[in-house]
């Protein structure tokens, strides 16, 4: 067959459940395979009836990532569908909620084939270097969290009132060094909190090694996110993976919407009112507030603006948001910049550099609009990032 199908995809760990359909929505097959070896290679010659054909997979970072990597090996052309955008198309679809693996494919194939500007998929050995290492320090940081939320619990029936809130490895241990306890149980606590501590005193350890490893891959990219006062190796790294290519951005406010910190207009009547977005980013989100957080704690533009805001009457919660959307301009001017010094001098610039833009420095202290704004621009493929020399 020479016509062009889209191939639906609801991946899973262990299986997939495909569907292919054609631009006028008929449905030409439908079937389930395994994502071992053998269920892999029966689905490609499966697919192989449809030479003209699209992948359109869930979630190719999230749980279809292991799916997808293995079509771009075997030369197929991908492209990602947001669990949202087919959540919606299954309800608008069947008319209700309900899930199974086959309507999911059938809502999956139906995005692929209705929306215009899904986005490739393509392989890019930095990125998924960096994908894997900043994921890493992320599950060491909650492995200290965790560790540290352990250890006051043990702490709190040895010492009356518990440690204090700001504890590290060292303070734990002389404060343990302190405590002679007499009984089974104390003995026995005492033990556990010190076994805790070795614990965090090797997740720091990792925590630093990853950290620098972190700062050096960011480095080789030639971004400047790092000279960003708030910003991190693990906020760069998860920056330079989860945007990709910053051209899919038209500009400042499309991006600010990826990032949730355009408020969206809920207004009604006479009465304007705007709310906070959830139809973004929440790892980037996060970068951001992070980011907003350590610019509080220091006497930066940052402080000056969040200031300023409470000074108009704002509450703090406005007044964070409101510095979060400056923020957030700053780093689309920075990874913008970026991608201009990787393009050259020659490249003219692109649709995202306009002159106007306010987030020039690393601080907020330009003004720049704060009205709600669309959903985010269809993304282009994905830029590759420069190889380490």
């Amino acid at each position: 067959m020479d016509e062009h199908v889209i191939i639906g995809m609801d991946p899973h760990k262990r299986t997939v459940t495909i569907e292919v359909m054609d631009a006028h929505e008929h449905i030409h097959g439908h079937r389930q395979f395994t994502t071992d070896t053998a269920g892999f290679a029966e689905m490609l010659v499966f697919a192989q009836e449809w030479p003209q054909r699209t992948w359109a997979v869930e979630g190719c970072n999230g749980i279809g990532h292991h799916v997808a990597e293995r079509l771009l090996l075997a030369g197929e052309q991908v492209v990602d569908v947001p669990a949202k955008l087919s959540a919606r198309m299954r309800m608008f679809a069947t008319g209700q909620g309900r899930k199974t693996d086959d309507t999911d494919a059938h809502s999956i194939a139906l995005v692929g084939v209705r929306i215009a500007g899904l986005q490739p998929v393509v392989s890019d050995e930095q990125v998924e270097v960096l994908r894997l290492l900043v994921d890493r320090r992320r599950r060491l940081g909650q492995e200290h969290t965790a560790k540290v939320c352990q250890l006051h619990q043990v702490l709190l029936d040895l010492i009356p009132g518990g440690a204090p809130k700001s504890l590290s490895a060292a303070q734990a241990r002389r404060i343990l060094a302190g405590i002679r306890p007499k009984d089974v149980v104390g003995k026995t606590r005492k033990r556990v909190a010190l076994e805790l501590v070795e614990d965090l005193e090797r997740i720091y350890a990792r925590k630093k090694a990853a950290n620098k490893e972190l700062v050096g891959l960011v480095r080789e990219t030639r971004s400047a996110l790092l000279d960003l006062h708030g910003i991190g190796p693990s906020g760069a790294a998860r920056l330079l993976v989860e945007v990709g290519d910053i051209t899919r951005f038209p500009d400042k406010g499309h991006f600010a919407s990826w990032t949730e910190t355009a408020p969206v207009d809920v207004s009604s009547g006479d009465h304007p009112h705007h709310r906070l977005s959830r139809g973004g980013n929440r790892q980037i989100n996060r970068v951001l507030h992070m980011m907003g957080v350590v610019q509080l704690r220091n006497p930066t533009e940052g402080r000056a603006y969040y200031d300023r805001k409470r000074a108009e009457g704002k509450s703090p919660n406005e007044a964070m948001r409101a510095l979060k959307r400056r923020l957030s301009d700053i780093v689309y001017r920075t990874l913008l910049n970026d991608y201009v010094a990787r393009a050259g001098a020659g490249s003219g610039g692109h649709r995202g550099a306009s002159t106007g833009s306010s987030a020039a420095g690393s601080q907020p202290h330009a003004s720049t609009s704060e009205k709600s704004l669309p959903e985010p621009a269809a993304p282009n493929p994905r830029t590759r990032l420069p190889l380490a020399s």
